[in-house]
């Protein structure tokens, strides 16, 4: 920790001593008996909300905003976030091979990305894990290690700051309250996969304390797709006072991935399992490790206002071969201070401020069969935020909620190039200084309305603005110039919530104009060109999504409509923006009995879709289904047997994204894993 010891511990020492003076206000119930009423005091704990506060919570936000019951998806093999977000209304999520790499987007951000996420800001428990700059490893979070997961859909993250098009991911951790006390699970099954679970809860009266430990590793459906994880996340919390509680959260990743890369279509209709040569030739893999301390403290001032401080430091060590080797260290940090205040009215008033500091070591190698030869780059990166917000519900009429937002972001991205030569692709020195130093600003509006129509009906609506400065991949290492504006967008979105007996409903129509849209390019040959802002895109579509119980049947699923395109583009004109399918529909029906369960799931991309912006190449649709069935008691032991892509069908899962190719096949095409059969044992106490 070379910039700033313990920050978590230093941040929750300040903010206790300026309000350690604060008196007790507990907070009451009424318990009715049969014969008798009793009063009874409990202390809540606001630094970690329950599955029902975060219902409450987002019942009141006018757009798509999602919550996903953990319960939900451990009924089956709880590996990648496809596993935990796959029926998440809005969201876009499709492993490269099976395994925690992803394209994951929501309403179209980081719409090229099948690494190194952008677009969103994933959360563990309210603190960014991503980095400073934007980007986040898919492999940070542990499914199987969540309550629940909040999906706030575009400028709904307002509350977290997040300004991005896509909005905000949030895993919430299990407390030594909310978890059971013992909880051990074994996952295996198909192409090696082994997967080992364990988790202990602790409630210790005014303090509890949750520990999850896991081993993972899988040889892949495909060659070179081995991984091996371990993963630790550990919280501890309590009441300080009768006003000020305070969590510490622990993370440890040890994760390593072998890389198969893209094949050509002819390639993956002839063999789906082989491995690109090249990424077996070259050893490409991503191994890292994450250290994370986070804390969140929130003082009740009073009945009314709250102030809530977020901290968290991490540091990470990447070591990537892949056209080159990738050894970067990674040092980040934040602070977030949020007031918030409601009253019986039905006013709420939430307003923050939030700085970020991150610093990365990015030397680059010739790759020597995934080990390193001689040194072509050297660059110390540093990126810091300030940024600011503030939103404001105010109940116009009754069932009538006006809201209004305010957001304000500096940002800058600076880079010393050490060595000063750029051999990108090649180990031919280039003298070139990409030194440079760039600050981006932005002031950001919000309006939104929301009409309880019935107790059960709810309709909503906003206008929103959103930017997005460039991470540093996109910013460093192109060969062609490298983006140098922020993403802009404004949103129109409207829609309605339904929650009614066997119902919930979950329905958005969105509409966002796009300037300096973020697009990675690669040429013809799958090489990276760089990254480039295009004039003019649109992204609009309908998120939808829910859960229809019929008898002991439940139905749940979702359904996405992805219209990306450019507008008036000199070169593009009004092509479809390249690798997304215009429809996708995921969903399983269960029939459900005293914790027994059992079902179909489905998958299905009707049509083909564009992988070159020039549309000359095209992925196929497809449809796989695949059956589950377990036993999930609340305690004891429960098991799950699931098969997947039953039908062993040979299909592209996503693809790679280049500017024209020529009409040519080209090595973009990462396939989906065969049939699977995978089985699961879960004891709790």
């Amino acid at each position: 920790m070379r910039y700033l010891n313990q920050p978590s511990l230093l941040a929750l020492s300040i903010f206790t001593a300026l309000v350690g003076t604060v008196q007790a206000q507990p907070v009451t119930e009424q318990i009715t008996l049969p014969d008798q009423t009793v009063t009874a005091t409990r202390q809540a704990d606001p630094t970690a909300p329950s599955l029902l506060d975060t219902r409450e919570s987002f019942a009141r936000i006018p757009g798509g905003a999602t919550v996903v019951d953990a319960e939900t998806y451990k009924t089956g093999r709880s590996s990648t976030l496809q596993d935990a977000l796959g029926l998440a209304t809005g969201v876009f999520v499709q492993p490269r091979f099976g395994a925690e790499e992803a394209r994951i987007s929501i309403r179209g951000s980081g719409l090229q990305r099948t690494f190194h996420g952008r677009g969103l800001l994933l959360m563990q428990d309210g603190a960014p894990v991503n980095l400073a700059d934007g980007s986040f490893d898919f492999q940070s979070i542990e499914p199987l290690a969540a309550d629940h997961v909040q999906v706030l859909r575009g400028a709904n993250a307002w509350r977290y700051g997040a300004t991005n098009l896509g909005g905000a991911v949030n895993f919430i951790t299990p407390t030594g309250k909310t978890a059971r006390p013992a909880d051990l699970r074994l996952e295996g099954g198909s192409f090696g996969y082994r997967r080992l679970h364990a988790a202990l809860a602790q409630d210790l009266g005014n303090w509890d304390g949750f520990v999850s430990l896991s081993h993972s590793e899988q040889d892949g459906y495909r060659q070179h797709a081995q991984q091996d994880n371990q993963r630790l996340f550990a919280n501890l919390g309590g009441h300080l006072t009768d006003r000020i509680a305070t969590r510490f959260y622990l993370t440890h990743v040890d994760t390593d991935s072998a890389l198969p890369g893209n094949l050509t279509k002819a390639q993956l209709r002839d063999d789906p399992r082989q491995a690109n040569p090249g990424s077996v030739t070259n050893d490409n893999r991503r191994d890292f490790i994450l250290n994370r301390l986070g804390n969140i403290s929130v003082l009740q001032i009073n009945a009314a206002h709250s102030l809530e401080l977020s901290s968290f430091y991490s540091e990470k060590s990447l070591f990537h071969p892949i056209f080159q080797v990738l050894d970067v260290d990674s040092e980040d940090m934040g602070l977030r201070l949020t007031h918030r205040w409601a009253n019986d009215a039905g006013w709420r008033w939430s307003m923050g401020v939030e700085a970020l500091e991150g610093r990365n070591t990015d030397q680059r190698f010739v790759n020597q069969s995934g080990q390193k030869g001689q040194q072509v780059n050297h660059l110390r990166q540093s990126a810091s935020n300030l940024n600011a917000f503030a939103e404001l519900e105010v109940p116009v009429a009754e069932r009538w909620a006006l809201f209004a937002g305010l957001a304000a972001l500096r940002q800058e991205r600076d880079v010393n190039d050490r060595l000063r030569c750029n051999a990108f692709v090649t180990a031919v020195c280039v003298p070139q200084d990409e030194s440079f130093s760039k600050t981006y600003r932005g002031e950001l509006g919000r309006l939104g309305l929301r009409h309880d129509l019935t107790d059960d009906i709810q309709l909503f609506g906003n206008i929103s603005q959103s930017m997005e400065p460039p991470t540093f991949s996109e910013l460093t290492g192109g060969q062609v110039i490298s983006a140098n504006d922020a993403q802009r967008a404004t949103t129109l979105e409207i829609g309605m919530r339904l929650s009614r007996g066997n119902m919930e409903l979950d329905l958005a129509v969105y509409r966002s104009q796009i300037r300096d849209e973020l697009l990675a390019l690669n040429d013809a040959s799958g090489q990276p060109q760089g990254t480039i802002n295009a004039d003019k895109t649109l992204h609009q579509g309908i998120e939808l999504g829910g859960a229809y119980t019929l008898g002991q049947v439940v139905l749940r699923g979702q359904y996405l409509l992805n219209d990306f395109r450019f507008e008036d583009d000199p070169v593009y004109g009004n092509n479809r923006l390249a690798g997304v399918p215009r429809h996708f529909l995921k969903g399983e029906a269960l029939w459900q009995d005293a914790g027994w369960y059992a079902g179909p799931t489905v998958e299905w991309v009707p049509s083909q879709y564009a992988v070159d912006h020039a549309a000359s190449l095209f992925a196929e649709g497809y449809a796989i289904w695949g059956l589950k069935a377990g036993f999930r008691p609340t305690q004891g032991l429960g098991f799950f047997v699931e098969g997947r892509n039953l039908s062993d069908r040979s299909y592209i899962a996503t693809t790679g994204v280049i500017a024209d190719a020529l009409g040519a096949d080209s090595a973009q095409f990462l396939p989906g894993d065969g049939r699977g059969l995978f089985a699961g044992l879960e004891w709790r106490l």
